[in-house]
Formats: C-alpha cells, structure tokens, sequence
C-alpha cells in the first residue's frame, strides 16, 4: 500500500509517501504564489528519491493552510489532527506536543492513541513563529540556522525585547544594534522572547510527558534550550520536524483505505 499525504503550510510544503506504513520518501518546498504548482512540485521532488511512481500512489490525504488547493489529494484533514497523529507515530508516548511553524505555534494533547484531547493555537500575529525569526536574522544579517546556535553563545544577559509585535519588536532590535549590544545577546533576546511566548500555550493546554516539539522553529536550539528550561522538561524531537504534519496526512490516508477495504465500506471508508 502507497499512501501520499502533503502539507501545505505557509512557509513551506511538505509531502511524505508511505509504503506498506514506513516512511518511502518526503521532501519540503518553499511555498509561493501558486499553491497548487508547488504541491506538485513538492510530490514531484519526494517522488524522484524513489521508485515509487505517480501512478502507484493510492490516495493523497492534504493538510495545512493550503489543503483545500492541493490538485490531486483525495481527502483533507486538519492541521491539528495530522500534527498529532505524525508525532505519535515517531514517539508512540508522546502526550504534549508543540509545534512551532512559519506562521503559527500550536500546543497539543493527545491521548496514547495519537487523538487529540485539547489544543490552543496562537495565529494572530506572527511573533513566536517561523517567520519573526527570519524577519530578525534578515535585519541583523545571520543565517537562519545559525540563529539558535549563535543565541546561545551570548556571554552577557539576553537583549530585553519588549514588543511581542514583529514589526516593533524590529525597531527595537535595529536600535539595539546601533548601541552596540552584540549580536548574539539580541539574538538570546529573541529566542527567551518566544520561548515565553510559547510557554503560556503550553501551560495552558498542561505539560504531561513525554514532550514532543515539531515544525521549523524545532530546529532553532536556542529555542528549544530554553523552552525546556523554563517548563523543566526535555523535549523529543523527530529526524525531520518540519514533516511531521505531512507525515500524518499519510498516515490517515492509509487509515482511509485500510476502513475502505473493510466488508460493507466503500473506497475512503469512514
């Protein structure tokens, strides 16, 4: 059995292929204007490491703020529910999960089966995302993966950054700089900025271990370090994070066949 599942989030796509329930293939895109041609794009480029063809795929499940423009995806499924569900299949004890993407943070509880129980979502503003964070390391001019490293390098305190607005919060950056604070303590500055931004989510929706950090901003250490120090936790996290979401949208797909060929159900199931 082939299953695709895509995630087209805001930032980047995502796609992911299972075959016979292990992970085949997946490859992450930038998004850009064209929604649907990246999702192509995307399949496409997951497709080219691996035997698998086009026409062995038996059903494409989309998730992601662009679900609803993915071309050739049979089903759709929320982002909430994939997030859950990936994570678990990577850590089956997985109970609190935070994913951290290009737009917006969600922290989850799920049960030992992978089902949702309670979320909080922030996508109200773009602060504690993947995007302030480029925003940021554009303006002071670092690389992006080097961001979370760099933050952690800071001999003196973090830079205080009081705005939680990106676009104040580059005002005071900017101004920071010019008075000479080194890069790497403003860059601490935003890091402990969006970890205590992402901290309330999580102590809202209540920290049970284990603890499972996913999407782009998983990547940034920084971050991570200092989320784990402020709720006094060690976060798992997956090879790949960022295709976590894509990863469910699978693993669904696959659910959806496996009901479908059940006596008495039709093609999709459920």
């Amino acid at each position: 059995m082939v299953v695709c599942g895509i995630d087209m989030g805001a930032r980047t796509a995502k796609a992911v292929l299972l075959a016979d329930g292990e992970i085949a293939a997946h490859s992450i895109l930038r998004t850009g204007p064209d929604s649907a041609a990246v999702a192509v794009a995307v399949l496409d480029r997951a497709l080219e490491t691996t035997a698998i063809r086009r026409e062995d795929i038996e059903l494409t499940v989309a998730t992601g703020y662009g679900r609803v423009v993915v071309p050739f995806a049979e089903r759709n499924v929320t982002e909430i529910a994939c997030h859950a569900r990936g994570n678990h299949y990577l850590f089956p004890s997985v109970r609190t999960i935070l994913d951290m993407g290009g737009q917006d943070c969600k922290a989850i509880r799920c049960d030992d089966t992978g089902k949702v129980t309670t979320f909080l979502m922030n996508d109200k503003c773009a602060a504690g995302t993947g995007r302030s964070m480029e925003v940021m390391a554009a303006l002071l001019q670092v690389p992006l993966e080097d961001v979370g490293r760099l933050s952690l390098e800071a001999n003196g305190q973090p830079a205080k950054i009081s705005s939680t607005c990106v676009v104040f919060a580059k005002s005071e950056v900017l101004a920071l700089a010019r008075q000479g604070v080194p890069t790497t303590e403003i860059l601490a500055g935003l890091c402990d900025g969006v970890a205590e931004r992402v901290k309330g989510l999580l102590r809202t929706v209540g920290v049970v271990e284990d603890f499972v950090i996913s999407g782009g901003i998983s990547k940034n250490i920084g971050v991570v370090r200092r989320i784990e120090e402020k709720l006094g936790v060690t976060s798992h996290i997956g090879f790949e994070p960022q295709i976590v979401g894509a990863l469910g949208a699978a693993l669904f797909a696959r659910d959806f066949l496996e009901r479908g060929r059940q006596p008495g159900r039709g093609r999709g199931g459920g």
